[in-house]
Formats: C-alpha cells, structure tokens, sequence
C-alpha cells in the first residue's frame, strides 16, 4: 500500500498497513469489548460476554470474571482479524459506509449464520430484539471505527496538502505581505 505523508504523527511516514491493523485491532477490541462487557452487565444483551468461547466451555461456566476477561481477550483477538480483514477486502474504500457495512456483515455472521449453528450465540428468537438491537448497534459502531480509523489514516487528502505555514508551496505562505 502507497506510503502517505502523516503531519500529526511527527515521523513524516504512515505505519505499515499489517502493523497498523494490529494496533487498531487491539484498541478496537479493548475499546468496544469493554464497552460490551458493560452491556452484558447491564442485562441489555442476553448473549454472555465470552460467547466466542460457548462452543467449547459450559454456558453455566461463562458468568465467572475469569470468563468475562477470557472473553474480552477472545474479542481483542476477533477484533485484530477483522482490522485485517478489514484491509484486505475493504482496505482500498474511503468514508463510513464501508466501515458500518462491515461491521454490520460480522453482526449478520455472528448472529444469525456461523454463532447460532456453532452454539455460540443462542438462536435470535431466544435472545429477543433487545439483545438483538444491543448487539447490532455495538457491531455497527464497531465496524464503523475499524473501517473510518482505517480510512483516515491512509486516505487522508489533508495529509497530503503541501503545508502553506511554513512557506513550502513555491516558497510562498498563505499569510499576506504586510504593507
């Protein structure tokens, strides 16, 4: 992927993609695990917090702290996958939509095709529409932040203006002359 200036960062360069996606798993992962722990524990979703782990262990296990952090860290992990997912299929889009579309597609994924035929996620007439309207908003917002801090910091035109301040456009700034 082309290489693209980054005033803000101060290094003049953009990270590489792969190492990008990595950090931005993690933090979308720990940022919206979180934020999805605190829905379970406010009883707005059904589904537990390590759900990707139901397959494996007893659902009557899951409700310990030690499976909630399982589950966080099962999030994370789920989370850097998508961020590279996310540049592979999508990586190329710019704005939003791509972002909420993704996110949106992994809710579909999870919750009515790959959770429910694996015992992951309960069927959706179990769970009810609250859960259902939780989750979808959770992965929307998601997604969303996966596929615009994506876009942002590879598609961004400002970056690549030439900086008028300092007088480097043709040794002209875009102050006027004082008289």
């Amino acid at each position: 992927m082309e290489q693209t200036e980054n005033k803000s960062a101060g290094t003049g360069r953009t990270k590489h993609p792969a190492v990008y996606c990595l950090t931005l798993g993690l933090f979308a992962g720990l940022i919206w695990g979180s934020l999805r722990w605190l829905t379970v524990a406010m009883n707005f979703t059904k589904v537990p917090q390590a759900f990707l782990a139901d397959p494996f262990v007893k659902r009557e296990s899951l409700d310990t702290i030690a499976w909630h952090c399982v589950g966080l860290a099962m999030f994370v992990v789920m989370s850097i996958v998508a961020a590279y997912l996310y540049w592979l299929i999508l990586g190329k889009l710019r704005g939003p939509w791509p972002g909420l579309f993704f996110g949106a597609a992994w809710w579909v994924l999870l919750f009515f095709w790959i959770g429910p035929k694996t015992g992951a996620v309960p069927a959706y007439k179990e769970i009810g529409l609250g859960s259902m309207f939780t989750e979808g908003a959770l992965y929307l917002l998601w997604g969303l932040f996966i596929g615009y801090s994506f876009a942002f910091e590879y598609h961004n035109e400002s970056a690549r203006e030439p900086n008028r301040a300092n007088g480097e456009e043709g040794g002209r700034s875009s102050d006027p002359e004082p008289a």
